[in-house]
């Protein structure tokens, strides 16, 4: 047996060893020295531990997300801007540094007053016309919303340009690099948190079905993932996700198939996830559902087992889009979670953060999300939306984008042109 007889203390491992240790307290993840087949969940031996911690918590994130759901749009969007604030913040941190920051008091100030500056023209500019209608039969609050959303973008370019001025006063000899990293670090984080959220917040006022189903999909398509790489894993899907694997996606894309179309009948049924909403307010939602939730019903043929318990099966027109969704949330939107695990090796991190037991950061469950929302809005405008005007469009936008003046003095103006018309016949 070989023996370090040249020091009285513990010996310091050099070398690969040495390069191998993780720094105390930091989530960085070592160099990858054990092969992909080494590191899949099916041959992880604390696979079990893992699977309790994060059934808990995602028991209590769908439990969670399922009341906020019921609450109504409002309350949707709040947990929408509750989710960003999140992201923002560990995403402000990947590249901070302790050292840099003590030196600039402030500066990270300005990282969250850019946020806020941007959240205020992005939401004002979705939701400004339903606030419109929400205050309309109130005269004084109806001049005060008019006027603000006047001068809205004005305001927002000040406080921008604001900000800018904040962060050139504030340069520091020596820390050029640092504050200029920072500045582009931040616009890249509100390019990602808010486009993507501005096509979340769209769906969601759509009616909540073309925020709820894509949503339900991604989670359904990550624990299915997750469940079939965990019993059957063992072939590497790809190198960016160790744990990742061919099992986990050829039976999550299945089930994420089956689980659109059956979803899609579920939720399709109900009026309160199906309505658009006009204004901000909570109360009840009605509405005519439109062709695409109202069933279709077909006879079961002859050949069908006598167990089969229905003769009659009634299908949505929505459940051939949900597999348009399915599918995209199969196949591409994984995707998202691998450009996500590519930055956090870029970056030399586990996770983006731990709020999370058992899933990381919040940016961590919403890699796939951001991918799925953005498309389920192009998808919503360019195949369900009528391309046609019809009377109810017209008066949609009618009521959003015309003040109540305006409104009065086309309501006058239509009056003359039909009371001409009808003149003119007799």
């Amino acid at each position: 047996m070989d023996r370090d007889t040249g020091s009285g203390g513990p010996s310091t491992p050099s070398g690969p060893t040495a390069r191998l240790r993780r720094r105390k307290g930091s989530n960085e993840v070592p160099p990858e020295v054990e092969t992909n087949s080494d590191r899949l969940l099916f041959n992880d031996r604390n696979k079990y531990k893992s699977m309790l911690i994060r059934t808990y918590s995602t028991v209590w994130m769908i439990g969670g997300f399922a009341s906020i759901i019921y609450l109504g749009h409002l309350y949707i969007w709040a947990m929408v801007v509750v989710i960003q604030i999140f992201m923002a913040k560990e995403l402000f941190n990947l590249l901070r540094k302790a050292h840099e920051d003590r030196q600039l008091p402030g500066f990270r100030l300005l990282n969250w007053h850019f946020f806020f500056t941007v959240m205020l023209f992005v939401y004002g500019r979705i939701l400004s016309q339903r606030l419109v209608n929400t205050v309309t039969m109130d005269k004084f609050l109806y001049k005060l919303v008019g006027r603000l959303i006047k001068y809205h973008m004005v305001t927002c370019y000040f406080l921008y340009i604001a900000g800018f001025m904040w962060f050139i006063l504030t340069l520091k000899k020596k820390m050029y690099k640092y504050q200029f990293s920072q500045y582009a670090w931040t616009h890249m984080i509100l390019i990602v948190v808010f486009t993507q959220s501005a096509f979340t917040v769209a769906n969601i006022f759509e009616g909540i079905f073309w925020f709820l189903l894509p949503a339900s999909l991604i989670v359904i398509n990550d624990i299915a993932a997750y469940i079939f790489g965990f019993f059957f894993g063992r072939t590497p899907l790809i190198k960016l996700s160790p744990k990742k694997t061919w099992e986990g996606f050829i039976g999550a894309s299945f089930a994420t198939m089956i689980s659109a179309f059956v979803l899609a009948n579920i939720l399709g049924r109900f009026q309160w996830l199906t309505c658009p909403r006009k204004d901000l307010s909570t109360g009840w939602l009605e509405c005519d559902p439109g062709p695409l939730f109202k069933p279709e019903y077909f006879t079961v043929p002859q050949w069908f087992p006598e167990w089969f318990p229905w003769r009659e099966i009634s299908i949505l027109p929505v459940q051939w889009h949900a597999l348009c969704l399915g599918l995209f949330a199969s196949i591409i939107a994984p995707f998202g979670g691998f450009f996500a695990s590519g930055f956090k090796r870029a970056f030399k991190i586990k996770d983006f953060g731990d709020s999370i037991p058992g899933h990381g950061g919040i940016t961590d469950r919403m890699d796939c999300q951001m991918v799925m929302a953005v498309f389920a809005y192009i998808y919503h405008q360019s195949f369900i939306v009528p391309q046609s005007l019809s009377i109810e469009m017209i008066m949609d936008q009618i009521l959003m984008n015309l003040t109540f003046e305006e409104q009065r003095a086309l309501y006058t103006k239509l009056g003359q042109i039909i009371m001409e018309k009808q003149f003119g016949e007799s």
